[in-house]
């Protein structure tokens, strides 16, 4: 027998809302009080005093109801295109979901099958909340106007948002008077918020005496093991971008350059900097000679805007961006309004057109396709480690076995919580999961497979604080990512218009009038850092431990936080306090390694031959012929790599005219700059003459 089930539902008006009835079975919904809500608007005074004075287009109540339906299904259709769905009625009874606090019983009963992993709230706590909801709606006490629970924007007495003025206040006022006590004021904020993320259930504890802060490492060496989010060029404007990027540097951390390619004015050290300012950054201040601009971190990702060989061989590190903690599986959209000359110049577009960045990458759908991208990169640039950036959700810990095996240096688990201004709503609401998970899951199951050697762990999403720090620590992450705490410490004040270009300060704007705004400098994130290092070595004394690397992958250190409260005391925090065992070396050891080597290539024979080598150094013309298996893969990517390290993009006079015979291995002719010839006489398999920067014959 089959059946279709209609929700006839008043409680159905978010896109989230539509996607969960739909995804566990209902095969059509009737939302009515939403549409009896859009009925309710138009006839209202407001709006039809609005339309009147031609303030706001005409439209019937159809219409209204109309365009709210295809609001949901636009979003819908987004959410479908995410998980990489084309029919809704392959999303209809998915159970595309993982659950965070609701008891075993709730799920049971409602969504039998879904990853559930740390328990929650039981049916009878649910329906006193209910009943509270609607006591509050249904009062006599109640105004004309429901009340408003701030679920969107920060407001007094709503919904709590860790990013909040308050918040911003408190650590604009610590980092930019260089003030102890303001910096533990703002502490006590973080400490006095209500529980919001799963690491407010757990606390630190040590069966150690305390010891004196000076036989702890210094602030300067924790401090390398901070990175900054990867926020683009475009996104955010050229000021923030490179105030942060000059602040990691000057504390041996790391920048993130975002995907949308870097100005190679920023790629050597200043040395004409007088009372703070440059004429190489003239719209900087508080510069130093020495400063650099440069991101540690060159982010590769789908739309792979700006990634070109010269940007790939100045990169420290080189990150392929799989998804984004805030918004995954959406990819990106810089809108036209954003792409100013500039930032077209460094994407290699036209001012004034959209940039799309797809969800996936074209040329990853698999874990040999994501190996071969390694290889790649390793290729181009043998001395930058690669790292994969991924979501935290349930099954996590598998994808990042693979993603090592694939010779990854270096994994990053990004939680739920980090923040965009230009993600959507119901993405910054409902998409992703805490890192907490995601990161204990990786730590755990790479133990088990004994690769936890061979890779880095990262973690970020809202951290920020060194008790944030500390917690990761604990739970397995080797270094930490600080993503909106950085943009508010240069400046940020949280609009979260930021896809408008319209940033009120110019963080988040490419309009020259606003980005005179900007207040950054440098030295203000510099300090957030040097505070966040210092707490977290007065927490290590105190716990009487010497070193950061003490602590990590130590579960044994934390405890559930005793905490009355109705929706955690169900909360089962034994998964997150698992321990797995710790690695056989020391966090510093793994993070010290040499970058994962490709073995021997073709292009050191190549590079070893004296005519070629001549030719490279001196700008001439050479004709050469090599052999070429299917063994050979990424061929000419290292030589590639050496032209644009020492010419740039388009700087190379000479002439490599290059003959292969053969069968040519994945990446044939990847990175490929001008002034290189190369033609194959034979066969090659995929991706042939990826990221090409010249003709190919």
């Amino acid at each position: 027998m089959s059946a279709s089930i209609v929700a006839d539902t008043a409680q159905c008006f978010s896109t989230h809302q539509f996607a969960c009835l739909i995804g566990y079975g209902a095969s059509a919904i009737c939302p009515y009080l939403a549409l009896e809500t859009c009925r309710q608007w138009r006839l209202s005074n407001k709006t039809v005093n609005l339309m009147r004075n031609g303030k706001m287009p005409t439209v019937t109540i159809e219409q209204a109801q109309r365009n709210f339906i295809k609001a949901v299904k636009s979003g819908l259709l987004k959410i479908l295109s995410k998980m990489g769905i084309s029919l809704l009625s392959s999303y209809c009874g998915a159970q595309i979901f993982e659950i965070y606090g609701l008891g075993q019983e709730v799920v049971d009963l409602a969504f039998c099958g879904s990853v559930s992993k740390i328990g929650g709230l039981t049916l009878n706590e649910l329906g006193r909340e209910t009943l509270s909801f609607w006591v509050r709606a249904f009062s006599e006490d109640t105004a004309k106007r429901l009340e408003n629970f701030g679920f969107i924007q920060s407001r007094p007495g709503g919904e709590f948002h860790a990013n909040n003025p308050e918040m911003s206040k408190l650590l604009h006022k610590a980092i930019r008077e260089k003030s102890d006590n303001a910096y533990t004021i703002y502490q006590q904020h973080l400490a006095s918020r209500p529980v919001n993320v799963l690491r407010d259930l757990v606390e630190l504890k040590s069966e150690r005496t305390p010891i004196p802060i000076g036989k702890v490492e210094p602030a300067t060496s924790i401090v390398e093991r901070f990175c900054t989010g990867g926020m683009s060029l475009g996104a955010i404007s050229r000021e923030t971008h490179e105030a942060i990027a000059i602040a990691m540097n000057r504390i041996g951390g790391k920048s993130n350059s975002g995907e949308g390619g870097e100005d190679p004015i920023r790629w050597s050290p200043l040395t004409d900097v007088v009372d703070g300012y440059s004429s190489t950054l003239p719209h900087l201040k508080g510069l130093q000679n020495g400063d650099t601009a440069t991101s540690a971190i060159k982010q590769v990702a789908s739309g792979r805007f700006g990634v070109t060989p010269t940007f790939l061989v100045n990169a420290e590190q080189i990150e392929i961006k799989i998804a984004q903690g805030a918004k995954p599986g959406e990819g990106g959209q810089l809108p036209g309004k954003k792409v100013s000359a500039y930032i077209a110049r460094l994407r290699n577009s036209k001012p004034g057109v959209p940039l799309i960045s797809p969800p996936p990458h074209h040329d990853i759908y698999s874990i040999e396709d994501l190996a071969q991208l390694i290889f790649d990169l390793h290729q181009i640039n043998p001395k930058a480690k690669v790292s994969v950036k991924l979501v935290a959700e349930a099954g996590i810990g598998t994808v990042a076995s693979g993603v090592s095996k694939a010779n990854a240096d270096v994994i990053q688990i990004s939680g739920h919580d980090g923040g965009t201004g230009a993600s959507p709503i119901s993405s910054i609401k409902h998409a992703g999961g805490p890192w907490e998970l995601g990161l204990t899951e990786t730590h755990q199951t790479l133990i088990q497979n004994g690769l936890r050697e061979r890779v880095v762990l990262r973690v970020d999403g809202g951290f920020r604080s060194g008790l944030d720090v500390l917690l990761a620590a604990a739970m397995g992450a080797d270094e930490y990512g600080f993503g909106s705490v950085a943009m508010i410490a240069t400046g940020c004040v949280m609009a979260r218009i930021c896809h408008t270009n319209n940033c009120p300060v110019g963080v988040a704007s490419q309009r020259e009038e606003l980005r005179a705004r900007f207040p950054g400098v440098p030295g203000d994130l510099v300090n957030y850092f040097l505070f966040v290092a210092e707490e977290v070595r007065a927490t290590l004394a105190q716990l009487g431990y010497e070193k950061l690397d003490d602590i990590i992958g130590r579960t044994d250190l934390l405890k559930p936080k005793h905490i009355s409260l109705v929706k955690t005391q169900h909360i089962d925090l034994a998964y997150l306090l698992m321990n797995a065992g710790l690695p056989k070396w020391s966090s510093s050891q793994i993070r010290s390694q040499d970058v994962h080597s490709n073995g021997p290539v073709l292009d050191e024979t190549i590079l070893a031959d004296p005519e070629v080598s001549d030719a490279i150094e001196n700008e001439k013309e050479v004709s050469k012929t090599y052999p070429i298996y299917n063994v050979d893969r990424a061929v000419c990517g290292r030589v590639a790599g050496v032209i644009a390290k020492k010419y740039g993009d388009t700087g190379f006079a000479g002439q490599l005219n290059i003959t292969f015979t053969g069968s040519a291995g994945q990446s044939f002719g990847c990175f490929l700059t001008p002034g290189m010839n190369v033609r194959l006489v034979g066969e090659a398999n995929d991706y042939v003459g990826k990221v090409l920067n010249a003709q190919l014959d």
